[in-house]
C-alpha cells in the first residue's frame, strides 16, 4: 500500500516539491511576439472577444445617425451610466485578488449603502451633506457586515462564489421584511396612507440627487452660451466630472493599495494560498480584509449610482445590479483570480455602451417599440457570454 503524502506547507522544501507538480503557464516568447502582425499582436493583447464587442459598439455608434438616433445624447448616456456603475465594478477587484472569486454577494454591500442613504434622509440631512452622511453611516455597516461575510467565506474555501450567491439572496430577502418593519418615519420615504414601511422607490430630489454629477460638470451648451458661439451637436453633451473624479480617486487608491506590502500579500494569497502561508502571511486575515474592502466599495458604488440616477430603489432592486457588475468585469478581461483597474474601465464602458446603444439603434431601425425586450436579450446575452469565459486558476 502506498504511503499517503502529507505535506507540511510551513516547510519550504516540501512546498517546493509540491510546486514542481504544477504545470507552468504557457506564455508567448519574444520571438513569437516579433513574428506577429500588428492585428495579431492587438488580438493577443486585447483579446478577440473584446475586440468583437468593441467593434460591435463602434458599429452601433456609426450607424446611430443614419437611423435617426441623436448620437451626442447617447454618448452622454454612456458616460453617465459609466459614472454610475464603475465603482460597483471596482468593488470586485479586492476579492478577486485575494482568491475569493467574483463577489456574487454584492447585494450585502448594496444593503449597507441603502442603510446609509435612508438613514441620512431619516435624520434630516439635505443637499450635499446628506451624501456625506450616507457615506459615513454606510461605512460601519460595511465593515461589520463585511467582516461577518469574510468569516463565512473563510470557512468554505473553494466554494466562495456559490455561498456568496446564497448570501446575497438571503440578505436581500431579509431586508425585504426589514424595510417594512424598521421604524422609519420620514414622509419622503414611508407609505402615505399607513405611515409605516418604506416605498420601493424614493426620490432624492432635495437630498443628494446629482450631488457629484453636477460638481464641476462640463455642459457644452452652457459653454457655448457663455462664449456666444455655436458648438452644434456638442451642445447636447454633458460630462459628470465630479462622479468621474470620484471614481478615478477610488481607482487610484485601489491601484496604490495593491502595490503596498499588504496589497502584494493579498495578491500572493489569491495566486497561491499555500505559498503565502509558507511566506508567513495570515491568509484568513488577508482574505477578510479583501471582503471588507469589497463590501465598502460596493456600498460606495450604490451611493454613486443613486446620486446619478436620482432615486433609491429598495426590496428586490439590489439583486438587479449583481449580474451586470460581474459581467462587466469579466468582459473587461478579468478572471476569477486576476483583475486590474483597466479591466474595470474597459468592461464597464463596453457593457454599458452595448446596453445603452443596442435598444435605441434597433428601435429606430425597425420602427417598433421593443427597447425593453432588446435590452433584456442583449444584457443577459452579455452576462451569459461573460460567465462562460470564467476560468479557474490554480490555487
Amino acid at each position: 500500500m502506498s504511503e499517503k503524502k502529507d505535506y507540511n506547507y510551513n516547510s519550504p522544501s516540501k512546498f517546493t516539491d509540491e510546486m514542481k507538480t504544477i504545470p507552468p503557464v504557457r506564455r508567448l516568447t519574444e520571438l513569437e511576439k516579433a513574428q506577429m502582425t500588428p492585428l495579431q499582436a492587438m488580438t493577443a493583447s486585447f483579446g478577440l472577444p473584446r475586440m468583437i464587442i468593441t467593434g460591435f459598439l463602434l458599429l452601433l455608434l456609426v450607424t446611430a445617425p443614419f437611423v435617426g438616433v441623436d448620437l451626442p445624447t447617447q454618448i452622454t448616456n454612456i458616460i453617465n451610466r459609466f459614472s454610475w456603475n464603475a465603482v460597483l465594478v471596482l468593488a470586485m477587484v479586492p476579492m478577486i485578488h485575494a482568491g475569493c472569486g467574483l463577489n456574487f454577494g454584492l447585494p450585502l454591500a448594496i444593503i449597507c449603502g441603502l442603510l446609509g442613504g435612508t438613514l441620512s434622509i431619516q435624520l434630516g440631512f439635505t443637499g450635499a451633506m446628506s451624501f456625506v452622511m450616507a457615506v459615513l453611516i454606510a461605512t460601519p455597516f460595511a465593515v461589520l457586515l463585511g467582516g461577518g461575510y469574510g468569516l463565512l467565506l473563510n470557512r468554505i474555501k473553494g466554494g466562495e462564489m456559490m455561498i456568496a450567491t446564497y448570501v446575497g439572496f438571503s440578505v436581500m430577502s431579509f431586508f425585504c421584511m426589514m424595510w417594512l418593519l424598521l421604524p422609519y418615519s420620514s414622509p419622503t420615504m414611508v407609505y402615505g396612507l399607513s405611515g409605516n414601511g418604506l416605498r420601493p422607490t424614493i426620490s432624492l430630489d432635495g437630498f443628494y440627487n446629482q450631488t457629484l454629477a453636477r460638481l464641476l460638470e462640463i455642459d457644452f451648451a452652457k459653454i457655448a452660451a457663455t462664449l456666444h458661439i455655436g458648438l452644434g451637436p456638442l451642445e447636447r453633451i454633458k460630462i459628470p466630472t465630479g462622479s468621474l473624479i470620484a471614481f478615478a480617486l477610488l481607482a487610484f487608491l485601489m491601484w496604490a493599495f495593491l502595490h503596498t506590502k499588504t496589497g502584494t500579500a493579498m495578491t500572493a494569497v489569491g495566486s497561491n494560498a499555500a505559498f503565502a502561508r509558507a511566506a508567513g502571511i495570515n491568509v484568513d486575515r488577508t482574505r477578510m480584509l479583501s471582503v471588507i474592502m469589497s463590501t465598502w466599495l460596493g456600498a460606495m458604488g450604490v451611493l454613486m449610482y443613486q446620486q446619478g440616477f436620482g432615486f433609491i430603489q429598495l426590496y428586490n432592486a439590489p439583486n438587479n445590479l449583481t449580474m451586470p457588475t460581474v459581467a462587466a468585469i469579466l468582459i473587461g478581461g478579468a478572471s476569477v483570480n486576476k483583475a486590474s483597474i483597466p479591466n474595470v474601465i474597459i468592461g464597464t464602458i463596453l457593457y454599458q455602451g452595448i446596453v445603452t446603444m443596442t435598444p435605441t439603434v434597433m428601435n429606430s431601425a425597425i420602427h417598433m417599440d421593443m427597447s425593453e425586450v432588446i435590452r433584456i436579450i442583449v444584457s443577459n446575452g452579455m452576462i451569459l457570454y461573460a460567465l462562460t469565459r470564467k476560468t479557474e486558476g490554480v490555487k
